[in-house]
């Protein structure tokens, strides 16, 4: 882009994270619209306002043969609102035909193998970190986000606040859970945080943990395990959704403690226990048991 044209780029931008702000989008919303508007200025190299729809045409094309379909939503949504919320225009509407959806079931981590997880790991922040996201079902902003007043040590429950959707709800906090919370703020004492970054020598850390230095410690100690199962920190809240399936636990009930919106998106992890499947074959060996005797009542 040429210097005025770069400009004229500069302030729509400003204006897309202003109306972005002010619609009230979650922090990684914003982020993905911004890129989305950014990343088709620096492919065309024009301010976006001068694309008509056989260049958007073009551009997903490209951008269905290199990215999941995931991003390719994201992007159309990111420049929709640009144009609707910023230029004052109707996008230019690119039809996309979806590819067909991957019915794939996550990789479940065993409770042997969580237990060898935490067993494993050597520094305390990452051995507590990962039983508090395991035992509560947390994804892992919000176990990173825990704030000392969240517990309700006397009611034996955790708030954690501003989940998926902003939504706020209460979970049980059991009792090794706490007992070892309890003990690990022993070591940092940091007055807000549970799971404090790096102090520095003269104050306490102003943030939580990194995220992608989590990540990555989990991945070394899976490997570490010897453990071949596609998994990440996420995998921990799938685990403790298909264990609590396993012990008996409803799915309603299972849904409130994950806080999932939609009950199919619970049901999926019927899918991820042998319960089920056990059940099924009782019922169907109790059938086949009845048919068995009707069959030989029939002989005689």
């Amino acid at each position: 882009m040429n210097t005025s044209e770069q400009a004229r780029f500069d302030a729509l931008y400003a204006q897309h994270l202003r109306a972005l702000k002010l619609q009230g989008k979650a922090t990684k919303t914003t982020d993905s619209y911004a890129r989305a508007v950014r990343r088709v200025a620096a492919h065309f190299d024009r301010c976006p306002d001068q694309l008509d729809g056989e260049d958007f045409k073009s551009y997903f094309a490209s951008l269905i043969d290199t990215r999941s379909w995931s991003l390719v939503k994201i992007e159309r949504c990111g420049l929709q609102f640009f144009y609707q919320h910023v230029l004052g225009r109707d996008w230019p509407w690119v039809e996309m035909l979806k590819p067909p959806t991957v019915q794939s079931l996550p990789d479940v981590l065993s409770l042997d193998e969580i237990a060898r997880i935490i067993l494993a790991t050597r520094e305390r922040r990452y051995q507590t970190f990962w039983l508090t996201t395991y035992s509560m079902g947390l994804r892992l902003g919000e176990t990173l986000n825990l704030r000392v007043g969240d517990i309700d040590a006397p009611r034996a429950q955790l708030h954690v606040r501003a989940g998926k959707g902003r939504k706020d709800r209460f979970v049980v906090l059991p009792r090794l859970t706490l007992q070892c919370l309890r003990r690990y703020w022993r070591d940092h004492r940091h007055p807000a945080l549970l799971f404090p970054g790096r102090a520095l020598i003269d104050r306490p850390a102003s943030g939580a943990m990194d995220r992608g230095s989590t990540q990555k410690a989990f991945g070394r100690v899976v490997a570490d395990c010897g453990i071949g199962k596609k998994v990440s920190i996420h995998s921990l809240r799938h685990a403790y959704a298909t264990h609590l399936i396993e012990v008996g636990l409803n799915l309603r009930g299972v849904q409130e403690l994950l806080g999932h919106a939609c009950p199919r998106t619970t049901a999926r992890y019927v899918h991820m226990t042998d319960k089920g499947r056990d059940d099924r074959r009782v019922l169907i060996d109790g059938l086949m048991g009845q048919l068995d005797q009707q069959l030989r009542q029939s002989r005689s």
